[in-house]
């Protein structure tokens, strides 16, 4: 979001903590995997449109805060607050009079009106709203400028001003009250998440029955518009859906139970997999099984909530010895896919990255969930 704001012109102040990244940011290197990030990082480098510090004085040249923090879950799956109570206490000090606050990253509902409250009784004059991020990741840059922008604003000044803001990037935005904006991203977060719930569902059943689940996907998806939503089957994981569908749970009074039963299935699937090799194989005790991919998702450098991690500790744990590769994760626990190739005895799909597609794998019995290489065995 910094480079697009600077590639549509404006000067951009990056305050953060760590400044190891903010050095391979002034370096023109990207922290992490985005499509044609790194080339516009380059780019904005040069016009000099683009700052960085972990000094918070940095805020007193700006009217203009976006807060890019979200709010993560804590050990009980309940939102935690304490994030933004920090976050406003750096922010304070520094706020100019009148300035704007925008929330970015998803959040409890109220929280955009919690941060007004907190920031009105630190004596700081300012106009918060919430504008969700609304991008997909490695898509970000296209998506920053062509999806609608949800201004969650309850005045109009903050509204408008929010408003002028985004349509720097984006030429339309939709205009709701602040936890309307809260509550939307959350939906849209736990829509996709049961999707992927129902999704991999049906994959259990069907392979429980022993039936090819891509063969019965094909024949619902196949020029029927009425199923054409309908996900295939594979890891629901990433810093976003699990966390955003217990936020929702939390903060409505019959805790949600179709959100529960979500993240029960897709939270599931690496332990349905471990189970249903077992009694393939009467155990995993010495055998050397392979992942192939660690991201929570393909093309993508993240391991947030990967749930190939997970899949990794319960096959050790069922005794098997596990060798772990991805063409893009930075690793040291990791290995070569040529050596993955060669040592394991079982190969499982974590991550549908391209890199795997056409892979020869000599043979070797693979569990492809996601239905990406064509070439996988029946659970």
């Amino acid at each position: 979001m910094s480079l697009a704001f600077a590639d549509a012109g404006l000067r951009i102040g990056i305050y953060d903590l760590s400044q190891p990244t903010l050095n391979r940011i002034a370096s023109g290197e990207m922290p992490f995997l985005e499509a044609g990030a790194e080339e516009l990082l380059a780019n904005v480098l040069e016009t000099g449109r683009l700052e960085m510090s972990t000094d918070g004085s940095i805020l007193e040249r700006t009217h203009q805060i976006v807060v890019v923090i979200g709010t993560p879950v804590d050990e009980f799956l309940a939102p935690s607050m304490t994030v933004f109570e920090r976050a406003v206490n750096q922010i304070a000090p520094h706020l100019r009079s009148g300035s704007l606050v925008v929330l970015r990253s998803t959040v409890y509902p109220g929280t955009t009106a919690y941060v007004g409250q907190r920031l009105s009784a630190m004596a700081c004059d300012a106009d918060v709203a919430f504008c969700p991020e609304r991008i997909a990741e490695g898509h970000a840059l296209e998506e920053l400028r062509t999806l609608p922008q949800i201004v969650g604003a309850d005045n109009d000044r903050a509204a408008q001003r929010a408003e002028l803001l985004f349509r720097r990037l984006t030429p339309t935005t939709i205009r709701t009250t602040s936890k309307e904006a809260e509550l939307a991203k959350l939906f849209t977060n736990t829509w996709r998440y049961m999707k992927f719930a129902v999704a991999n569902q049906f994959f259990m059943i069907a392979d429980q029955a022993g039936i090819d689940y891509t063969n019965v996907l094909n024949a619902i998806r196949t020029d029927y518009p009425r199923a054409a939503d309908l996900p295939g089957p594979g890891f629901a994981a990433g810093p976003c859906l699990f966390k955003d569908t217990m936020q929702l749970a939390a903060f409505t009074s019959d805790h949600f139970p179709l959100g529960q039963a979500a993240m029960q299935v897709n939270e599931g699937l690496p332990a349905y997999i471990v189970s249903a090799l077992e009694r393939r194989y009467g155990g995993l005790t010495g055998k050397t099984i392979g992942i192939l991919g660690m991201a929570f998702k393909a093309e993508s450098d993240d391991v947030r909530a990967s749930l190939s991690y997970k899949l990794r500790k319960l096959l050790a744990w069922a005794g098997a010895h596990v060798v772990c590769t991805d063409p893009y994760v930075s690793d040291e626990r990791l290995t070569t896919l040529e050596c993955v190739l060669e040592e394991s005895e079982i190969l499982i799909l974590g991550a549908p990255h391209k890199a795997y597609r056409g892979l020869e794998i000599g043979g070797k019995d693979l569990v492809d969930v996601w239905g990406a290489l064509g070439q996988g065995i029946a659970l």
